[in-house]
């Protein structure tokens, strides 16, 4: 993509942040949008006083009024610990944000990215999920505020598409992670990490048979980087990792990884969790020639190096 004016809502956040510095790095005037209630200034500090780097403090429920060419919604709670802590800005958040950034991207005659979620599907009954899956959610549930907000907000982006003109890509996300995740925001990685280093049991819900795929940051990032690049439809696109692995065999290699002589602990699993989640790229590998390329081990190596660094702060 040729270097513009190019708007990041939730810019501070762990995925925004990457993205932040990839589009920083490329040339293009990057305005990094955030209301600070989960992203963080030390994201994007060593990109403070950079030419082309501007942070404007904001909350997405309200409407935004600057130029940009292109526009990639990043803002959202994007962990149950986080979305469900306030579960109705949540919705307003994932809802009237999706509202004003097409309102901003119909205005300029901008295209505009949504990240929408793998939780869009729910807890699955086809597996691996393919896009043409509607999904099994639970509206009424603990996880609804993220899940039927995401769903939402790609309703909104389509209508605005179909009835205004409005250059939409659509990403959904599968488990992502790497540097810069928050140590304190429940997901599972950051969770057994910080566990291991600090000595504590590892907690594992259920059996832990259940099974995520994770995808590293950089791979990510690029993928996202395609999609908004892409000519073709606008989604939804799976961006993930199709390997998949238990959480019980994940807690082992952060185990293994990491030296730590924490002890597994079983605990219920959490209402509304999903058993099994798997992304089918193969719409990705077609239309973006994209697929992640950093392997799981690799991955965790580069997590705990940053996570080591927190511990000792």
């Amino acid at each position: 993509m040729n270097a513009q004016s190019v708007l990041i809502t939730g810019g501070a956040g762990f995925l925004g942040s990457h993205l932040c510095d990839r589009l920083v790095a490329a040339g293009h005037d990057v305005m990094c949008v955030d209301n600070f209630h989960t992203g963080s200034k030390q994201t994007i500090h060593h990109l403070i006083g950079k030419v082309n780097f501007e942070v404007i403090r904001h909350d997405v429920w309200l409407p935004l009024y600057v130029e940009a060419g292109r526009v990639f919604n990043m803002a959202c709670p994007a962990s149950p610990v986080h979305y469900q802590s306030d579960p109705v800005s949540t919705v307003k958040t994932a809802v009237l944000g999706a509202i004003n950034m097409l309102g901003l991207a119909k205005r300029c005659g901008a295209r505009i990215l949504q990240a929408s979620t793998s939780e869009v599907y729910g807890d699955a009954q086809q597996h691996p999920q393919r896009e043409t899956y509607w999904g099994n959610v639970n509206p009424n549930g603990p996880r609804a505020c993220y899940d039927e907000g995401k769903r939402c907000a790609e309703t909104l982006f389509f209508d605005y598409h179909r009835q205004h003109g409005v250059d939409i890509r659509i990403a959904r996300i599968f488990n992502t992670y790497g540097p810069r995740m928050r140590p304190d925001d429940g997901r599972v990685v950051s969770n057994f990490i910080m566990q291991a280093l600090q000595g504590e049991p590892i907690t594992l819900y259920g059996d832990g048979s259940q099974t995520r795929s994770f995808c590293y940051v950089d791979d990510l990032v690029e993928g996202l980087m395609r999609l908004m690049d892409h000519e073709g439809e606008p989604g939804p696109f799976n961006i993930g990792n199709p390997s998949e692995i238990t959480i019980r065999e994940l807690a082992e290699t952060v185990l293994r990884l990491t030296g730590s002589r924490s002890r597994i602990e079983y605990r219920p699993l959490p209402s509304d969790d999903p058993v099994q989640r798997r992304p089918d790229i193969a719409k990705a590998r077609q239309h973006l020639e994209w697929q992640p390329g950093v392997a799981l081990e690799d991955g965790l190596k580069e997590t705990i190096a940053y996570f080591k660094k927190v511990v000792k702060q």
